[in-house]
């Protein structure tokens, strides 16, 4: 495999005890240095795909390599390259946050003395330098989260494997780690990211692989896939109390709208659609519209296009 891959995945299949097959022959490439969304319902094969990865679960059949390494018959160089945030909290929480991560290091073969300073830098890349001497049991779920990113650094892996990195962190916490996010893919470390908020894949991620049913039903460059996105939501503030809404239509046919909120108007559009006719319309049953603004995430719209197989999303 070129060194330009950070991992591919041919053929990837996962049949569990009693039949069930949760992959059925994944095809995947990640080009080294990429930030990339794995996206998918519960249950489409996110997690189990990045478990085969990471070594965590064995495959049934197929081929797995990470920067070249086979993870057949050379295990322990592809996980040397790997880092992983898995979704569930896994460490002692009785240890202290610094201690947790200096064991990380000794685990592949890290001294202390060469651990220490990278602590020192992960902590306060990440906003936990002052919480490295308390037990981890005492930190704030967004805090763990932190924590589990800055432990899955220790040994500089070259592949981070991120999935759900983000469940439950409030938005401030959830940008601030986007940027330290953002500036480890700029310096040269590729990244998987599984999520559900698409805003998240949209806002970070140059490539994307969605996933159903454990088949990619669809991969390539966020920005060609959001080209493909068919309408658009605009929230409408208006003056009006909520009340039966007559017809509406544009050029393109009949508006889908629903009140969404006191004195708020959500309005489904084909992508370009003028809104000045709507706004008249709305105007003539006594709607006044006093502000309006695009809700639209263009990356769920294709999401759930794929995955529900509806052409109007």
């Amino acid at each position: 495999m070129p060194d330009t891959e950070a991992l591919q995945l041919r053929g990837l299949t996962k049949i569990y005890p009693g039949g069930v097959q949760a992959l059925h022959g994944v095809d995947l490439r990640v080009q080294a240095g990429a930030f990339y969304a794995l996206l998918g319902p519960n249950g489409a094969g996110k997690s189990t795909t990045i478990s085969i990865v990471a070594s965590l679960l064995n495959k049934t059949a197929g081929l797995a390599q990470v920067y070249g390494f086979d993870l057949d018959t050379q295990l322990a160089q592809a996980k040397r390259c790997i880092g992983l945030v898995p979704q569930e909290f896994n460490f002692n929480s009785w240890e202290k946050v610094r201690d947790i991560l200096i064991y990380q290091a000794g685990y592949y073969g890290i001294r202390r003395r060469e651990a220490l300073p990278r602590s020192e830098y992960l902590l306060r890349e990440l906003d936990l330098w002052e919480k490295r001497s308390v037990p981890s049991r005492t930190l704030s779920g967004g805090m763990k989260r932190r924590l589990m990113i800055a432990r899955a650094l220790m040994h500089q892996p070259r592949l981070l494997i991120l999935d759900e990195p983000t469940a439950g962190v409030d938005i401030e916490i959830r940008r601030h780690m986007w940027g330290f996010l953002r500036e480890l893919n700029a310096a040269g470390t590729t990244i998987i990211l599984t999520t559900h908020y698409l805003e998240e894949a949209e806002a970070l991620c140059r490539d994307v692989a969605i996933i159903d049913a454990g088949r990619i039903i669809e991969q390539g460059k966020v920005a060609e896939l959001l080209s493909r996105a068919q309408v658009e939501t605009f929230v409408l503030d208006t003056q009006a109390s909520e009340q039966t809404l007559g017809t509406l239509s544009t050029d393109a046919g009949p508006v889908a709208a629903r009140w969404s909120a006191a004195h708020q108007l959500e309005v489904v559009l084909p992508r370009g659609t003028q809104l000045h006719p709507l706004l008249a319309q709305l105007d003539a049953q006594g709607i006044a519209v006093t502000g309006m603004r695009n809700k639209s995430n263009r990356l769920e719209e294709l999401f759930l296009r794929l995955v529900t197989q509806d052409p109007t999303a």
